[in-house]
């Protein structure tokens, strides 16, 4: 694990403290959180150097799960072991997490007044700028040529036709096998020379996270909160490009079922943009208000836990095997495939349910198209975009 200047390994209790503070302070979505990591923990405090932070970067942008999370959990892992990996994923969540609880609690209370139906309305047209401004950034980068492109479209056509997992998952890997066949390259050159657990815990972890992805399911009817922690487990096993691309994957698990409403859905993801720390805290905001057990604190605890859980896993299971597998040309093939397609997934999602369910009128569209333009061509942060929703929202209930 990493030393610091003087020789000595980081403590649990320091890397909490860094992490507390990165969860308090970074706003503006997984691509800002990696910014904040690179000055504070590179560039401030030498916690591991410019090589081995790339490496990191690679390793968590390859796996499922939440690239920021994911990253800061391997830097803490490698500072102070698995207690500072734990330490490093508690700091950073806790302040999300208990925010989109607090707004579990009172997004009842504001729904029951004008002026609080338009602000919740107001989040839901923001929820269709930020999609938006995901997929057109996504596209950009992850699809720079037409081969990729043509997978984007493929596999949002096919998620649109085949409605739920089977069409998820038919996606990504139809992306992942045409990746294979039309995207190969030149694997990029490795950098850095990260220390990590041995091999023995990688493969002890991946096999965990194998044996809950089979075996959650059997015990949906069998034991209590099952269902609820199956389904968060999965889509935080399954989502691939971290941050926005989880909002189909949850929709199906919480929406298709009847847990949650569409309407409740989506303004609990505006709301998420609105706080700082991981967008995968939207969990327990779900978590708490679905019509499931346990529900409430319980409900929403359970639902974080469950999507970090996979990503976690996996990122600690990966790295003791890191260096080998991505000297492998096909390996990078694939992935390129399926990042393409999981713009595809992001870009059938903006259409159904962000669109769909929230622009019924062109006051809608109008509020929807200022926040993407403020997004996209201001560089607006995101927070100014969310308040400026919310209370073009609330006002307009108050008019109407």
């Amino acid at each position: 694990m990493r030393m610091d200047e003087a020789g000595h390994p980081g403590t649990p209790a320091e890397v909490l403290a860094v992490a507390l503070r990165l969860g308090l302070t970074s706003f503006g979505g997984p691509i800002a959180h990696l910014g904040y990591y690179r000055a504070e923990l590179v560039a401030r405090r030498a916690w591991l150097d410019e090589a081995e932070f790339a490496d990191l970067l690679a390793l968590c942008q390859f796996l499922p799960g939440p690239a920021s999370s994911q990253t800061l959990f391997a830097i803490g892992l490698l500072r102070a072991g698995w207690a500072g990996g734990l330490a490093a994923w508690v700091g950073f969540t806790l302040p999300s997490a208990a925010l989109m609880l607090g707004f579990a609690w009172g997004a009842g209370w504001l729904g029951a007044s004008a002026a609080g139906a338009g602000l919740l309305r107001g989040l839901r047209l923001v929820a269709v700028a930020i999609v938006a401004q995901a997929v057109w950034g996504m596209a950009q980068k992850l699809c720079p040529d037409r081969a990729r492109a043509s997978i984007a479209v493929a596999s949002a056509v096919l998620v649109l036709l085949v409605a739920g997992a089977p069409g998820q998952l038919g996606a990504i890997a139809l992306g992942g096998i045409a990746g294979l066949l039309v995207c190969r390259g030149e694997a990029p050159a490795m950098v850095g020379h990260l220390r990590a657990m041995s091999r023995a815990w990688g493969a002890a972890c991946l096999a965990i996270f194998a044996v809950l992805l089979v075996g959650l399911p059997l015990l949906r009817g069998t034991v209590p909160g099952a269902p609820l922690f199956e389904a968060f487990y999965r889509s935080g096993a399954l989502v691939f490009g971290g941050g926005h691309v989880v909002l189909p994957l949850l929709r199906d698990a919480v929406v298709q079922p009847g847990w949650v409403s569409d309407q409740a859905f989506l303004a609990g993801y505006g709301a998420a943009q609105a706080v700082p720390g991981p967008v995968f805290s939207f969990a327990a905001y779900l978590g708490a208000i679905a019509a499931t057990p346990p529900g409430g604190l319980a409900g929403g605890s359970l639902a974080v836990l469950a999507i970090f859980l996979p990503g976690l896993l996996l990122v600690a299971g990966a790295l003791p095997f890191w260096d080998a597998f991505r000297r492998r040309p096909r390996a990078q093939a694939v992935m390129r495939g399926v990042n393409a397609a999981v713009v595809g997934l992001l870009g059938a999602a903006l259409y159904q349910p962000v669109w769909t369910s929230s622009v019924h009128s062109p006051a809608d569209f109008a509020l929807a198209l200022v926040g993407f333009a403020l997004l996209t061509a201001w560089r607006a942060p995101s927070l100014l975009v969310v308040l400026l929703g919310a209370a073009t929202g609330a006002a307009a209930g108050l008019v109407g």
